[in-house]
């Protein structure tokens, strides 16, 4: 692990990969980014999913449900820079974005401590949580959350809820 020490301090580095159509995952990443003092990247499809209408649902349930793989812009990562790795994504059809797949299919991830959060509008994440925890099986798993709807709610206590999951990685 990367572990940069100041005096007697020990801090761990800690990056956060994120997709967000909407805006959602973004809100949240931006929340837990301020909190913990992580570096971001932001994953941009070079030809992005539609927004806004019934048009998102098809065409983004139809790439993750088959597990197609689009283009992303650049981003500079270096895998061994990071001791704590949160990856953030939207839920569609029961699985982790599109964006995100293809981010782990290009870089070798192990050894790290994995915290992920997800953004849906069902509730429902154990079925999206179950296949990151396969493609990272050669990590730790520490702690997941999912928000719902987290731009648009506002009787979840989201801050709340963020704040207690970035406690757990700031005490890890």
């Amino acid at each position: 692990m990367q572990e940069h020490q100041i005096g007697a301090i020990i801090i761990m580095k800690k990056l956060i990969v994120y997709y967000s159509l909407e805006g959602n995952t973004e809100f949240v990443t931006s929340k837990i980014s301020k909190y913990l003092e992580a570096d971001v990247i932001r994953l941009v499809p070079k030809k992005d999913f539609p927004k806004g209408n019934i048009t998102k649902y098809i065409w983004g349930g139809k790439s993750a449900t088959f597990g197609e793989k689009p283009k992303l812009e650049e981003y500079s990562f270096v895998v061994d820079d990071y001791d704590v790795i949160i990856i953030g994504t939207p839920i569609w059809a029961g699985t982790f974005s599109p964006p995100i797949k293809t981010f782990l299919a290009d870089n070798k991830i192990s050894g790290k401590n994995i915290y992920l959060f997800t953004c849906s509008l069902s509730g429902v994440a154990d079925k999206c949580i179950e296949k990151l925890k396969g493609i990272l099986k050669d990590n730790r798993f520490v702690d997941t959350i999912n928000l719902v709807e987290p731009l648009k709610n506002t009787t979840d206590n989201i801050d709340e809820k963020i704040k207690i999951f970035c406690e757990k990685i700031k005490n890890k």
